[in-house]
């Protein structure tokens, strides 16, 4: 209610009664004006009533929401069913026009405004966790990998000539896709072994560079968060080269949000060489349904201006409204204890892991680079591939999702290009491991109770293990028995 309402109000009940409500009116007024001023994720969070209430008001003011609404169009914002028109906050219109998705429509100005009040915040989530130099941003309704074949769509206008993607090896299918997909063919750079991590070959990007010529590249893809002993890549180096060599850089930072680490490596880069754009999955990073990812950068050269210009038509604003939502009831004093949470989880995790290691005669693989995901050999399973893949399959019917199990002699085909080894970022890895990852959102009851039933797995899988290696042939019994 505003002022007015409440000033009629006082012939309902007692006017000291309205003095009060209209204070805690104000309260809230004042909390919304502050946001829309600075438009900064709040310090503390925000009562999910407060948050509908803004959603409430910001749908109000699209015009499939006008009490004299009279749409004329083929897209009017009508929604058939009531859940559905409850779930988006009447919100129908979705974000962007057809010629650019962070365009503002006439039609949609309470959704026009969401969009652009979240992308400030998500800006500035950006910086808090590391980025600070970060100077534009934008949201996609669509996944990482579609994001990032967005972005090299974005490149080729002006890079015709470019036909390459340099990118060091990570075996996760939709960021490889998103490069063929667009059109660009792949440049795969192998890992080098250094200890028990893989990291990036830079003398190989170099030769790639000079030998396919730096205008026939469209951009060095490379990767931060990655699953061990697969580290982010040497972000630093990689932007010297872009630099040196003319080349646009694009980071794949899938759930990098989560890890100072991987920020640290982001702004370094900016700093001292090239980085174009760095995208992230929202859900990953922020806790949301999957479908929407972050694009992100450091250069005012109009970069991201261009990629919301590519994106065709106009997009949904569910990720928007998931993101919004969050980030006000999660406060910025939310988001940094979930931070610290997730790095205490990793440390616990870790120990535990080591631990669990220890005693099935397996060691935690040394991946000091990898802030997040950590690697366990499964050497004591090695030559007994069916074992390897049957723990896999083991944890995840007790309930253990996200947890890989990567073999030796792994197969794949993506498109016309096949990978020896797939899953450990390399052709032949030492042995084979077991990967866990501690991330934004885990507690530690979760953690206790992972290393639980991998500890049981371990210890029915070796039996299995020891009962095969025992077996006594067929053969050998039968004429045991005729001697007898």
């Amino acid at each position: 209610m505003n002022n007015n309402h409440l000033k009629q109000c006082d012939k309902l009940v007692p006017a000291s009664y309205i003095k009060q409500a209209e204070q805690s009116c104000t309260s809230i007024n004042n909390l919304i004006s502050h946001l829309l001023e600075h438009k900064k994720i709040p310090e503390d969070p925000w009562r999910s009533d407060i948050i509908e209430a803004l959603l409430s008001s910001l749908s109000q003011m699209d015009s499939n929401n006008f009490l004299s609404s009279c749409g004329a169009g083929e897209r009017e914002g009508r929604i058939f069913s009531e859940l559905v028109a409850s779930r988006n906050y009447r919100l129908a219109h979705g974000v962007g026009r057809s010629g650019d998705v962070t365009a503002v429509q006439p039609k949609a100005v309470g959704s026009s405004i969401l969009n652009q009040l979240c992308t400030r915040i998500v800006l500035d989530i950006i910086r808090q966790v590391g980025a600070g130099t970060a100077t534009s941003c934008i949201i996609v309704p669509m996944a990482t990998g579609m994001t990032l074949l967005l972005c090299f769509l974005t490149l080729r206008a002006s890079r015709p000539k470019a036909k390459y993607i340099i990118w060091p090896r990570i075996d996760q299918k939709s960021c490889f896709k998103s490069m063929i997909s667009a059109g660009f063919e792949p440049v795969v750079i192998e890992n080098k072994l250094e200890g028990d991590e893989l990291r990036t070959d830079l003398e190989m990007i170099k030769e790639k560079v000079k030998h396919l010529g730096s205008e026939n590249v469209l951009c060095i893809h490379s990767t931060t968060s990655c699953f061990a002993p697969r580290v982010p890549d040497r972000l630093e180096e990689i932007a010297k080269i872009c630099k040196e060599n003319d080349i646009p850089h694009i980071v794949n930072n899938a759930y990098g949000l989560q890890s100072s680490k991987c920020m640290h490596l982001l702004q370094q880069a900016a700093r001292l060489g090239r980085v174009d754009a760095f995208v992230q999955s929202c859900d990953k990073n922020l806790l949301v349904p999957v479908g929407g990812a972050i694009v992100a950068s450091f250069n005012k050269d109009g970069f991201i201006e261009n990629v919301a210009s590519t994106y065709a038509g106009r997009a949904s604003a569910s990720p928007a409204i998931d993101l919004l939502i969050t980030s006000l009831q999660m406060g910025l004093s939310g988001l940094k204890q979930l931070l610290k949470q997730r790095k205490e989880n990793y440390n616990y995790l870790r120990d535990e892991m080591c631990k669990l290691a220890e005693k099935h005669g397996e060691q935690l693989l040394a991946t000091p680079h990898n802030p997040i995901s950590m690697a366990m050999s499964l050497s004591t399973l090695a030559g007994m591939e069916k074992h390897v893949t049957e723990f896999g399959s083991m944890l995840f019917t007790r309930n253990v999702s996200g947890a890989r199990v990567v073999p030796l002699d792994s197969k794949k085909t993506i498109g016309s290009y096949s990978f020896t080894g797939y899953g450990s970022h390399c052709d032949q890895y030492k042995c084979p491991y077991l990967t866990v990852a501690a991330a934004i959102g885990m507690n530690k009851d979760e953690c206790q109770l992972l290393t639980k039933r991998i500890d049981k797995t371990f210890t029915e899988i070796k039996f299995k293990n020891n009962s095969a290696k025992n077996k006594i042939p067929s053969t050998i019994t039968q004429s045991s028995q005729l001697n007898n």
